[in-house]
């Protein structure tokens, strides 16, 4: 196992990627590679969920007062998604995926920031939802965040235009069942790569967690870039523990 903790070797080692056979390279992101843009984690010591806890998907549905402390968290948290900028760690997993070396970009972040760093949809795989538009629990129809402001200010749950259902963030709440059909797309994703790259995930919130575990037994090369340790790193080819955005500063830059 290779550990760098320096920036320029760590600079040097992301470079390698760009020379990657086509369709070889998969990718796991976390809230890690997000917080260089402005966002803050939830899960770390003073992060969201220690100052306000997620709402339970079960408390969604049965209770109004859970519903608008849940709505008022997502006006709250598009603040900070509309301010935020990807990054240059966003922006170099969007480059090899035009170019071809990334198949498949699978990520826990609800922040749309992949989308807006370039990424195309089928490349694009989001286990947890998107918290940047809502989506009805009955129909499925998409709906913008800003337009449920009103009813939410007026002291009501949002409700689908088309058939009346009940609106919310189109995100994975606690409680509520994953998608079946995005987790067997980045299994299958997973067992066909040859280099698997965490970025910025503390790997340990599951079924996500098990991914890179599942690449590495299939014969990919696990490479983690995380500041912290994770539970995995034992099984890991390379260790990267240099912050991200620095990291790939000069990822996009032309040789002279």
């Amino acid at each position: 196992m290779k550990i760098i903790t320096e920036l320029a070797e760590a600079q040097e080692y992301v470079s390698s990627f760009a020379e990657m056979p086509t369709g070889s390279i998969v990718a796991l992101t976390g809230a890690g590679i997000s917080t260089d843009s402005g966002i803050p984690d939830f899960r770390s010591p003073g992060g969201i969920w220690s100052q306000r806890a997620p709402v339970q998907y079960q408390d969604f549905l049965a209770f109004e007062e859970s519903r608008l402390e849940d709505w008022d968290r997502r006006f709250e948290m598009q603040a900070f998604f509309s301010a935020a900028e990807p990054n240059p760690a966003h922006l170099a997993l969007s480059s090899l995926s035009e170019k071809g070396q990334l198949s498949t970009l699978i990520t826990q972040n609800v922040d749309g920031l992949h989308q807006r760093s370039g990424v195309s949809a089928d490349k694009l795989i989001e286990l947890h939802g998107n918290s940047t538009y809502a989506t009805c629990l009955e129909c499925g129809r998409e709906a913008a965040l800003d337009n449920q402001k009103a009813a939410v200010e007026a002291g009501g749950s949002p409700r689908c235009t088309a058939c009346g259902g009940l609106l919310k963030a189109a995100v994975i709440s606690f409680g509520q069942t994953m998608p079946e059909k995005e987790m067997e797309r980045a299994v299958d994703a997973c067992q066909s790569c040859d280099i698997f790259l965490v970025l910025g995930s503390s790997l340990v919130v599951h079924p996500a967690a098990q991914l890179p575990v599942i690449a590495a037994s299939s014969g990919a090369d696990l490479v983690i870039l995380n500041r912290e340790e994770t539970p995995i790193d034992s099984i890991a080819k390379a260790i990267l523990r240099t912050p991200l955005a620095a990291t790939f500063a000069n990822f996009l830059m032309k040789p002279a």
